[in-house]
This record gives C-alpha cells, structure tokens and sequence, in this order.
C-alpha cells in the first residue's frame, strides 16, 4: 500500500496541475466506476464521486494513476524508433476519410480477417461536430465513423471498460491521439492486476499525428460561431499549421492557431508528442501529399497490420515520405517539456 497511490495522489499531481490530457484512461479502468466526466464547457479533467475503495477502506487499487499518461515522464524524441516510413493510400472509397483513408484500409483488413474483434477511438455527430467515445465491432460502423476529429468534450477510452469489461473482446484496436496511445502502451507494459485484463485486450495502438485538441464548447459554439459559421456547415477539419475547414457547399475557410488557441485545452500544453512516438503505427497527413496517409511503422505487430491489408489488396503503399516537416512540427511540440 505505501507505493500504491489513489484518486488523490492523481487528483494532487495532474488535474490540480492543469496537465490532464483528457483521455479518459483513468475513468476507463476505475472498478469503482468512481470517476467520470462532467460534459460541459471549461472541464479539463474528471470529477470523483468519492466513492474509492482504496482512499476508503484501504483496498489496494492504484490503477487510475498507473494509467494515467500523466504520471509518467514523456519521452523527449521527435519522429522516434520506427522500421518503416510510408506513404498509404487505401485502393477502395472511404467515406469521410481524412485523407488517404490509411487507417480504415488498416482496420478494415484486420476485422475482417480477425485479426482485432474491436476498435476504440472516437466518432462525432455529423451535424454538431460534438465528439463521442466509441466501440466499433464491425466493417460497418468502421466506415460510417471513419474520419479524424480535432474537438475534445469526451474521453475517448471511455469505451474501453465497455469493450473488455462488458463485451470481454480479446482483440482490440486502440485508434488516438499521442496521449491516449501513452496511456494504451501503459496499460500493455503494467503489473497492475487491475490493468493486466486491459493490457492483454489490446491488440494494436495507432497513433495519430497531433498539435493539440480543441474544447468543442469553445472552438464550435464561441470562435466558429463568431466567425459566422455553424457546425452544420462544416464538412471537413484539418490541422496543418492552421486550421483548415472544408465547407459543405464546396468552399473552405481557414483560420490562423492563433485566432483559435483560448480552445486549446489545458492538458495539451503540457504535451511534448507529435508523432504518437508508443504507437505500433503512427499515422498523419503531414509529409506526403494530399491524398495520402503518411504510416509510421514502429513495431513488428504493426508491419503485420499493414501487410494484412496490402496483401488482401486494401491497402497500397510506397517508399516516399519527407520526413523533415514531421521533424520540424515534432520539434517545436518538444518545446513545450523545455
């Protein structure tokens, strides 16, 4: 007990410390179900109920804070250890993608194959653009929620609980940002009993390229409001070194990190990873062309995903990638541990 930290100890060391990175680990894997997030503006990190039965009864747990992302030292690296540097484009259609559609051909291919039972990452309402945690079982949903999202108002490993507690999947795919991809890696390395359940679970992490999130209440119902735009109206939103929408009626409309950082949230200025650097895959739009998925290829489960899906002919891939533009914006989010 005297190692083993509760609610508490995370409460004193990363929300009171502004540094929760919003990714729902801790709410995911509390047995308790004793933490939880309040859906409105201005909330950076969870809320307790107190009903802990470590801080209470003294019953060993400790696995909100061994998932946390934040409890941990990140890793001051850029583009980091990797065995292959790519440029994918899935061969068939995808509905809303983001770019080459990378990642559904990745994910397609393996739950056909059955290779994963499950995929947790996040979705959105087309019409609101307000995000939602989300379990995808099948090559269905897998196309209908297929697309990255830039707003934050829900933790996206919410759905983690649901898929290895209620579902019992053995299989999953875990889809995220560089911090919910931190804490996927620590729930597979740690010796928590608690966590040991998720760790098996989790079949593979993809890991998407990323600045920062975005508070949905602020950026979609305050900046884009002002700025005369509706969610409705928004197709598509990209990141790349401003904030690029892709209008409904064909048009588009960009505006500068600067017009939209008061909704950056707080636990994103304390992240220093851009290239999701624990990912078996990291993938992003940055450093090839449009059109395509640059796939950074880190570990040998994740060159197994992407043959699986060149060889079932979902997936084509090629050898071209400039890696100094990942380096530079990689770089510049380091900044930020300094």
């Amino acid at each position: 007990m005297a190692d083993t930290k509760s609610y508490k100890d995370l409460s004193k060391e990363v929300w009171d410390a502004g540094t929760c990175s919003g990714c729902g680990a801790c709410v995911a894997v509390c047995p308790a179900d004793a933490l939880f997030f309040i859906e409105e503006p201005g909330i950076n990190h969870p809320s307790s109920s107190g009903y802990c039965k470590m801080a209470i009864d003294s019953v060993p747990c400790g696995a909100c804070y061994d998932a946390c992302p934040r409890t941990r030292e990140q890793k001051k690296e850029t583009l980091g250890s990797y065995k292959s540097l790519l440029k994918a484009k899935a061969t068939g259609p995808v509905p809303h993608q983001q770019n080459g559609g990378a990642v559904t051909a990745i994910l397609m291919a393996a739950l056909e194959k059955g290779l994963i039972d499950g995929v947790v990452t996040l979705t959105e309402d087309r019409w609101s653009h307000r995000p939602r945690s989300i379990l995808i079982t099948n090559e269905g949903e897998l196309v209908e929620h297929a697309g990255s999202r830039y707003n934050w108002s829900v933790p996206v490993l919410r759905s983690l609980k649901a898929a290895v507690v209620d579902r019992k999947l053995k299989h999953i795919a875990v889809v995220g940002t560089p911090c919910v991809v931190q804490a996927a890696r620590g729930m597979k390395n740690s010796k928590n009993d608690l966590l040991v359940p998720y760790g098996r679970s989790i079949r593979l992490i993809i890991g998407l390229f990323c600045t920062e999130s975005f508070d949905y209440h602020t950026l979609m119902e305050d900046i884009l409001k002002r700025s005369g735009l509706a969610p409705h109206q928004i197709a598509k939103m990209d990141v790349k070194g401003k904030l690029e929408l892709t209008l409904t009626d064909g048009s588009s409309s960009t505006l500068s990190l600067d017009e939209v950082a008061k909704a950056v949230r707080q636990g994103c200025h304390t992240c220093g990873d851009f290239s999701a650097l624990d990912a078996d895959i990291s993938a992003g739009s940055v450093g090839t062309p449009a059109g395509y998925t640059t796939l950074v290829v880190r570990t040998e489960d994740g060159e197994g995903f992407v043959e699986n899906a060149v060889s079932t002919g979902k997936l084509t891939t090629e050898h071209e990638v400039d890696t100094g533009i990942i380096e530079k914006l990689a770089a510049s989010k380091q900044k930020r541990l300094n």
